[in-house]
């Protein structure tokens, strides 16, 4: 009973502040019906965008010219991408525009590409294949240094094991050219152990049984039995 008279106080006491005012509360109200609005009609126009680039990025895909070259499929690409820079299709379309320029020689602009879509989706699905083209942009130009530093930011800053693997054993390459054999003998034996099955797995394993022999016969491998034929680690 005390607990309903209580109850019954407090209604009375809140209804009595609610008409002296009145108006804040009714503009408070207001307030929320609007945000409410506005956020419901945000939500359903980033949908209803992200169906309409999603289209867009489709019919690039499937119905482009058979003549169209690289240079206009990228601009293609780049022009959904632009027109539809908050949308995730708008992120697919900004990397097939930078592949397709990587793959037709045109890295710097490539690299400018791969670069935007970490600057425009920094946690996107994509982000650990940007990040390691703008490493293999440097890598075909020749800029070696810059290259291993951006695969060895790879390495550390995803957890992507295919990005990771495939920086890896890039990363591995250089170190190669350079004579450094046991640094890269040891990001080949990584490489594979953690792909037993893969063709890039095999390529590393046979790379890092290649470099044993340019290695001092006091150098151990950490697992040896990963590099034995029928025996995969």
């Amino acid at each position: 009973m005390q607990a309903q008279d209580a109850a019954t106080a407090y209604f009375f006491k809140l209804w009595e502040w609610i008409e002296t005012n009145v108006r804040t509360v009714v503009i408070g109200a207001g307030i929320v019906v609007v945000a409410a609005i506005l956020l419901s009609y945000y939500f359903w126009r980033q949908n209803e965008t992200e169906i309409t680039a999603g289209e867009a990025l489709t019919q690039a895909l499937v119905s482009h010219p058979p003549n169209l070259d690289a240079g206009q499929l990228a601009d293609t690409y780049l022009k959904i991408a632009a027109d539809y820079p908050d949308t995730q299709a708008g992120g697919r379309a900004l990397m097939l525009g930078a592949a397709t320029l990587f793959s037709n020689g045109n890295y710097p602009e490539a690299q400018a590409g791969f670069r935007k879509y970490l600057s425009e989706h920094p946690s996107g699905p994509f982000s650990a294949t940007a990040s390691l083209a703008v490493a293999s942009c440097f890598n075909a130009e020749g800029k070696t240094d810059l290259a291993a530093d951006a695969y060895q930011r790879v390495i550390s800053g995803f957890s992507d094991p295919n990005a990771v693997d495939a920086a890896k054993f890039a990363l591995a390459g250089i170190k190669e050219q350079r004579g450094q054999f046991a640094d890269a003998e040891t990001f080949y034996e990584e490489v594979a152990r953690t792909n037993p099955n893969s063709p890039l797995g095999s390529e590393a394993m046979l790379h890092a049984m290649q470099l044993r022999s340019k290695l001092p016969a006091s150098f151990t491998p950490k697992s040896p039995a990963s590099f034995t034929p029928g025996n995969p680690p």
